[in-house]
């Protein structure tokens, strides 16, 4: 079995008949050299497009775009999940070849196969992409042939949801800069809008002009594609140019009892809008009906631009005329998230167009024609089409390897975008059906929701209850232990934290990180030291920085900027958090001119859009600009902190400082307020007491306290 990984799944074409024999067809379409613009518009299911009869929803872009082009009717995912199916997009691949299965844990190969990106680049293109979410961050691997990866999202611990991901407009903006010192090149353009994944915020105007907040995100997505198509008509791009608009996967919107997705496979998951524009807009306003999938889009590239594909690849071109392309063909999806993460079973999938065959515990078989909705499994009389695509469904290896490590960061990132990341032990039992445990999983996010929107003790409540019923949820436990930390019961949440490491060997390392962090808040620099050594392989940067400040809190300064050098990285892309950190230690060390220094660079790149802010760099500066007299730039650098990162506390908590040596105590309580209106939840209601206490005011201190324990806060050291 150890070849599957080097040959896994390009045998499907084998079994999955996608090609007829060469000479069966005219001339394929060609356009050499042209510009090519990919869009992915994350989340996005085909039926809430007008273009696609929905009714309510307001995209005059994409609507334009789909008269100027071709519209695929079926176009199908091939799994529910943003890396994967990315991952599947660029190299042409199915996820077991490509290895991709889960947005943690696995990364893609370049050598497993070829992707668009380094193709084209082979070929002269010029390559850019920019994204618009820490999911598809350039670690992962999806940047791999890019000459330009633009991910400039803010990737600290300290990050919170709103800063893990960036306006579509933003995003846009970063590919406009790129594609303006592009020059004459032929270029291939990548763009991921990440409206409307949840949660649906739409902004003004569209929060107003439309009734569901999922359509006003997309219509928010809408604007950002409608402003970059007009940015290439106006240069004349856009008439030669071939633009492909498409989503990574669907939403299930309660349909089947999932609100969001990756869980389930039915239809509201997996179809997604897919739109081929042609130069000069050849063949424009066509309607394909056939079922074709997000694997084929590569090669009908590589049709169009003239290229020799890579070898194996088993999808087809969108092009092809109806008669090239054999009956029957079924495309392939699956999720593996359940069983990774939950200990679920997995489900997968193979649809005809006609009918969608689901594979589970429970298996499904849908006739789509009759029952678009999948309201009624007719398996059990459609004995002959069950047994077809059942059949052919078993020739295709599962080949599930494990995922590698995750840091403590990494989880926590994607559980704040709402994703699970825990590791499941293996059952004792049979797996569970997904779509029989769906309830439980919905009960799982809102208590999600409830800690990232600051309702602590009601996320706490739903916690408890879902471990009462499943207590080997691993993400159940992991989302308890932070909520405990947020509400400053620290000793509990470090018994939460042992208890998952006891209990699950592929945690062991992350949660021994977070256990560090505990050690330093509770005040014990030494256990601190002990379990980030535990951590240095999982999380090597972030355990580093753990030891720097076990060393800082012991007062050996030279242990610490050792070990925050360490954590540094390469020059090109540093690991902000040691940078500031080291800024901190030359602030200890009374040499704040050389903490504004260390800092300079990495500001201005952050001011020119290079590089993504990062939590506490900017108060830091500040900080070390106030030492210095400098009030005015210390001001303007808290200010900056607090725009860009409104949920933390330190620099809220220095500029009240700042105020008060300004004798400007009028603006000291609206400031305070401020902080606490932005960080729903007990942290910042006690920060603010802190600073109330510092000053003097012992009144507006105790009112603070009284409230954080309205929210549940317990003093550390409390049981």
């Amino acid at each position: 079995m150890r070849n599957v990984r080097a040959n896994p799944l390009r045998c499907l074409i084998l079994f999955l008949p996608l090609f007829l024999l060469a000479g069966c067809g005219s001339r394929p379409e060609r356009a050499a050299g042209a510009p090519v613009i990919l869009i992915s518009i994350d989340t996005l299911r085909a039926d809430r497009l007008p273009a696609y009869g929905h009714r309510e929803g307001s995209t005059p872009a994409i609507d334009r775009l789909a008269a100027d082009g071709i519209l695929f009717e079926s176009a199908w995912a091939h799994v529910p999940l943003t890396l994967p199916s990315h991952a599947s997009l660029f190299t042409g691949l199915l996820p077991p070849a490509n290895g991709v299965r889960s947005n943690l844990g696995y990364r893609l190969d370049p050598e497993r196969g070829p992707t668009l990106a380094s193709v084209l680049a082979r070929h002269g293109y010029a390559t850019g992409g920019a994204v618009s979410a820490y999911v598809l961050r350039h670690e992962t691997g999806i940047g791999a042939g890019f000459e330009r990866w633009d991910d400039a999202i803010d990737f600290s611990s300290e990050a919170t949801l709103s800063e893990l991901e960036r306006p579509g407009e933003a995003t846009v903006d970063a590919v406009l800069a790129w594609l303006a010192g592009v020059g004459e090149r032929p270029f291939f353009l990548f763009v991921h809008l990440f409206e409307p994944h949840f949660p649906y915020e739409p902004p003004s105007p569209f929060r107003e002009r439309l009734a569901d907040p999922y359509d006003g995100e997309i219509a928010t997505a809408d604007a950002a594609v409608g402003r970059l198509l007009d940015w290439l008509r106006t240069r004349g791009i856009y008439d030669r140019a071939v633009v492909i608009l498409l989503s990574d996967h669907g939403e299930g919107l309660g349909d089947h009892g999932e609100k969001e997705h990756g869980i389930l496979l039915y239809r509201e998951s997996l179809q997604v809008p897919l739109i081929v524009k042609l130069p000069r807009q050849r063949r424009a306003g066509e309607r394909v009906a056939r079922p074709v999938g997000l694997v084929d889009v590569a090669p009908t590239l590589y049709e169009l631009l003239g290229m020799e594909p890579p070898s194996g690849l088993p999808g087809a071109s969108l092009l092809a005329p109806e008669k090239a392309v054999e009956p029957g063909r079924a495309l392939y999806a699956e999720t593996l998230y359940p069983r990774i993460h939950l200990g679920w079973s997995e489900l997968r999938s193979l649809c005809d167009g006609r009918w969608q065959y689901l594979e589970g515990p429970d298996p499904e078989l849908y006739d789509l024609a009759h029952d678009p909705q999948e309201r009624e499994n007719v398996l059990a009389r459609e004995r002959r089409e069950y047994r077809r695509l059942a059949d052919q469904l078993k020739e295709i290896p599962l080949a599930l390897e494990a995922a590698a490590e995750a840091s403590a960061e990494e989880r926590a990132k994607l559980a704040a975008l709402g994703y699970l990341t825990g590791a499941a032990p293996e059952p004792r039992g049979a797996r569970l059906d997904p779509k029989r445990e769906i309830a439980l999983l919905e009960e799982l996010q809102e208590a999600f929701r409830l800690a990232n929107t600051g309702a602590l003790p009601r996320a706490l409540t739903a916690l408890d209850g879902i471990l009462q019923r499943q207590p080997a949820l691993t993400d159940a436990r992991l989302q308890r232990a932070a909520v405990l930390r947020r509400l400053g019961r620290l000793p509990e949440a470090k018994e939460e934290y042992l208890r998952v490491a006891r209990e699950s060997e592929p945690h062991r390392e992350s949660v021994a990180l977070e256990v560090a962090k505990l050690e330093l808040d509770l005040g014990d620099a030494a256990a601190a030291e002990k379990h980030a050594r535990l951590a240095l392989a999982a999380s090597p940067a972030e355990a580093r920085l753990v030891l720097a400040a076990a060393a800082e809190r012991q007062g050996d300064l030279a242990t610490a900027e050792r070990e925050a050098r360490e954590a540094l990285g390469p020059v090109d892309r540093p690991h902000l958090p040691a940078l500031v950190f080291l800024a901190r230690i030359g602030i200890e060390r009374g040499e704040p001119a050389a903490a504004v220094e260390l800092l300079a660079g990495a500001r201005e790149r952050i001011a020119a859009g290079e590089i993504a802010p990062v939590a506490t760099l900017e108060g830091t500066a500040g900080d070390a600009l106030a030492r210095l007299g400098r009030a005015a730039e210390a001001e303007a650098a808290f200010r900056r902190e607090i725009a860009r990162f409104p949920g933390g506390t330190e620099a809220y908590a220095r500029l009240a400082l700042l105020l008060a040596s300004q004798r400007r105590f009028d603006e000291i309580r609206p400031l305070l307020d401020a902080m606490v209106a932005a960080q729903p939840g007990p942290r910042a209601l006690l920060v603010a007491g802190q600073v109330m206490e510092d000053l003097g005011n012992r009144g507006d201190a105790a009112a603070y306290r009284a409230r954080a324990r309205t929210l549940g806060a317990r003093p550390a050291g409390a049981s």
